[in-house]
């Protein structure tokens, strides 16, 4: 029986060099396939055929990675103003497609709650805030607080929304606290009674979401920061 020929190495397609935009990419197709909780430098070191090791000359961390996958995906996101029509509605657009966006992919809220993002994307997401924030009469330094306080409210209900879809949290959880809520003691607990469970934890998700937006901007305008010359607000 003849040996079989060997095959040349100069037959396999070439890799592309590595580089943290190569590095990116390879973290959106693993977050697609597999889920954030499966975005491991071992994992992408997988995926880009390289050794976890060399991951390292372009990211430092797996954080790093998140951040700048989070990144990536803001430029999804229409992150534009022509500043014509309502801007608390064009704010209130932006920040529910934000948290749509982290409620698309199950753990990236979670993440985006401990990571800073890096890259044009997130500083064109925070230049729009600042510039609605503006347009509606807030000061500097309310705009400067307003866009982290906006950014945390939206990003920590899309983590709370998003994670009662999995597996290990579901809707079951849901349903134990409305349980918790309704054997609350009248006497113990006289006004949590009165109101009820069903007033604690109904409505819509999306008129509760805008509802606290709409709080959140309310207490922007109405609230100075430390050492800041109040005037009256707009």
């Amino acid at each position: 029986m003849p040996r079989a020929e060997p095959r040349s190495r100069r037959e396999r397609p070439a890799k592309p060099p590595l580089s943290r935009e190569v590095i990116v990419d390879a973290a959106v197709r693993v977050l697609e396939s597999d889920g954030i909780g499966r975005l491991t430098m071992r994992r992408l070191a997988q995926e880009v055929d390289a050794g976890p090791a060399s991951l390292y000359v372009y990211v430092r961390s797996t954080t790093e990675v998140h951040a700048l996958l989070i990144d990536r995906l803001l430029a999804t996101l229409d992150l534009t103003w022509d500043g014509r029509g309502d801007w608390r509605q064009r704010l209130r657009a932006l920040l529910t497609d934000y948290g749509n966006l982290l409620m698309a992919h199950p753990g990236l809220a979670d993440s985006a709650l401990v990571t800073w993002p890096q890259g044009t994307n997130y500083l064109d997401l925070v230049e729009l805030l600042l510039r609605l924030l503006d347009a509606g009469g807030a000061s500097p330094a309310r705009a400067a607080w307003g866009v982290d306080v906006l950014l945390q409210q939206a990003t920590a209900m899309a983590a709370e929304y998003g994670g009662r879809g999995r597996p290990a949290g579901g809707q079951g959880d849901v349903a134990d606290l409305v349980a918790a809520l309704d054997d609350a003691s009248p006497q113990r607990h006289p006004l949590l009674t009165t109101i009820g469970a069903e007033q604690m934890v109904g409505g819509e998700r999306d008129e509760r979401r805008a509802w606290a937006m709409d709080v959140t901007v309310s207490g922007i305008f109405a609230t100075p920061v430390p050492g800041e010359q109040t005037h009256p607000a707009i």
